[in-house]
């Protein structure tokens, strides 16, 4: 099973453009770039008005192919009512290429000239056709590519979101592999450098982060003509169950076992948070003062405490529960929901998901908020349940 283990955006307005039409959407499982174009800043509301109807979802029934089509052919009615309803933005329109990671293949819809690539042990394979005038003739045989990358008609695209009242996206799906790299990137990136490029600066970055950069200065080297976004996405293939019982027998422990635990869980978004308090202790009095010493024996108790409480911490990190981010977001920690003394928290945020905790039925709501202790396995499962639509009212 896939997901999406990390992924960079990064946007760049170029060298010689003013201003920055490109837009780009990623929470996970679903990315995507748009390159916007028109004049009076109309590209610019053509291709936010693009993601943002990406940003509501691809609810309904059928695959995840035809449902992401029909959203891109919502966006496409979108705009091209804005269009026809505003002078200064008649003829406006938009690339988009997106992509939605799915349970063991990646989902692609494309029209214009933004690109998606795949790069899978060392070789980098293009995975969309541009909707343009000088690809139809490379397709045709009356161009080479080298011949593409400087012709003067290179920015003519035949297809985009907007200028028609109705448009049809291609689409398709491929497989998808644990240490696949997927780079969706607007034209600004791949008229000004060639796939070779891309290809070198790919494979010698660990880092997406430093690929992303690499790629945007790369592009401005090579002249900046143009707005250049880049969005990288790195696949990973989930655990095994056959990890649990490793995982179950490394831990030993339950929320009950920590000493003098703290409930300080990732806080709902918008919800109200779960609190869960201890039994107030009462308090210690004395009827005279006086000055403390610790004594050998205290120092030695306070010793042993440390090794425990440090003991529970490595032992905490073996195990997994699922709650929600501050902005609502269904996530994945490492560890269990509390603190201990002098604020150690006792998890960590591993992976965050696309689906917020408002997408939810109640029930499923209060699965997520009740931080059950889980394998990672387990954990990561039932967060993939959700992101694919399975479970509690969520539609990918």
């Amino acid at each position: 099973m896939l997901r999406v283990s990390e992924h960079v955006e990064l946007t760049d307005t170029g060298l010689q453009r003013r201003a920055n039409e490109d837009a780009y959407f990623a929470l996970s499982p679903l990315f995507a770039v748009a390159d916007g174009m028109g004049g009076a800043q109309a590209g610019e509301v053509a291709s936010k008005t693009a993601v943002d109807v990406l940003a509501e979802g691809i609810d309904g029934s059928g695959s995840v192919e035809a449902r992401l089509s029909d959203v891109v052919r919502k966006a496409n009615a979108e705009i091209h009512a804005l269009s026809v309803s505003d002078d200064a933005r008649a003829g406006m329109g938009t690339t988009i290429t997106a992509a939605y990671v799915g349970e063991n293949e990646v989902t692609l819809v494309h029209v214009g000239d933004s690109r998606c690539y795949r790069w899978r042990g060392g070789k980098l394979e293009r995975l969309t056709d541009d909707h343009s005038l000088v690809e139809e003739m490379v397709r045709q045989g009356q161009l080479t590519e080298e011949q593409a990358l400087g012709h003067p008609q290179r920015s003519i695209i035949t297809r985009a979101l907007g200028p028609e009242a109705s448009v049809e996206p291609d689409s398709q799906t491929v497989d998808g592999r644990g240490g696949d790299l997927l780079l969706l990137c607007s034209d600004g990136l791949t008229t000004m450098i060639s796939d070779d490029e891309i290809s070198t600066v790919l494979g010698s970055e660990d880092s997406l982060a430093q690929a992303a950069r690499d790629l945007i200065a790369a592009a401005n080297r090579a002249g900046g003509r143009d707005n250049i976004t880049v969005i990288l996405l790195r696949l990973e293939e989930l655990a095994g169950d056959d990890q649990s019982e490793i995982e179950k027998t490394q831990v030993g422990l339950s929320v009950a076992d920590l000493p003098e635990a703290q409930a300080a869980a990732p806080s709902v978004g918008g919800a109200a948070a779960v609190e869960r308090r201890l039994p107030r202790q009462a308090a210690a009095t004395t009827k005279r003062r006086r000055r403390w010493k610790p004594g050998l024996g205290t120092l030695l108790a306070a010793f042993v405490a440390a090794l425990v409480l440090s003991g529970v911490y490595f032992a905490s990190q073996a195990i997994y529960f699922v709650g929600a981010d501050n902005e609502g977001f269904v996530s994945v920690y490492q560890g269990v929901p509390y603190e201990g003394p002098l604020g150690l928290k006792l998890y960590r945020e591993d992976y965050v998901s696309g689906i917020n905790l408002s997408q939810l039925s109640p029930a499923t709501r209060a699965t997520i908020t009740e931080h059950r202790l889980r394998a990672r396995s387990d954990a990561d499962d039932l967060v993939r349940q959700l992101e694919l639509g399975r479970l509690g009212g969520a539609s990918p």
